[in-house]
């Protein structure tokens, strides 16, 4: 009998915002760094969507994908119009991670940073508890004593991640993972009291 195939990797590429046209169109949200590798015709990904939806446990081909405006648009294999487009809203698209691929610099998925200790001055200040991803930049949540804590992940203050040794090194502004003191209140000039 034949070992079970681990299950791969699954990797969030993108999601399905909004219908755009008439003929079928999506704008997307994009959660890749290489949307025009990413999004060939041909190409096929999963659907996360919710178990009521006619789309629920299937995938789903390219078509085309271009830009429009500067926002990324997608048609997809059988979906041909706006009605058709609009039950895919909101959908998230999931795609194989490629093992094979090389890797990039400075460039890791998600599930390869949740569970890292976070160090700052070599003290271990939390874990990655997971990703945010948003157009400007994607933030690390971070889980303390205190709560969640979001950290913007930009090399000024997440300036190493090692993998291997499990561990993100972070240089954030005072009062990202502390409270600041309060200022003290400036003495209150006293003054005399007046006589009735």
């Amino acid at each position: 009998m034949a070992a079970a195939k681990p299950a791969k990797n699954q990797l969030r590429v993108g999601r399905l915002v909004k219908a755009h046209g008439l003929k079928g169109a999506l704008k997307l949200e994009l959660y890749t760094d290489d949307p025009d590798g990413r999004f060939v015709p041909g190409a096929s990904f999963t659907l996360q969507v919710p178990e009521h939806s006619q789309w629920h446990g299937k995938s789903i081909t390219v078509r085309e994908f271009r830009w429009m405006n500067q926002s990324p648009v997608v048609f997809f294999e059988g979906v041909d119009d706006r009605n058709a487009a609009d039950t895919l809203v909101r959908a998230i698209l999931w795609v194989d991670e490629d093992e094979d691929a090389p890797a990039e610099p400075d460039a890791w998925y998600d599930h390869q940073l949740v569970g890292l200790d976070v160090v700052r001055d070599g003290a271990v200040v939390g874990k990655v508890a997971r990703v945010e991803h948003f157009p400007a930049q994607d933030l690390l949540v971070v889980e303390t004593g205190a709560g969640e804590v979001l950290v913007p992940f930009v090399a000024a203050i997440v300036p190493e991640v090692d993998i291997e040794a499990g561990r993100v090194v972070v240089t954030p502004p005072a009062g990202l993972f502390e409270e600041l003191p309060e200022p003290e209140p400036a003495a209150e000039a006293e003054t005399p009291a007046s006589e009735d």
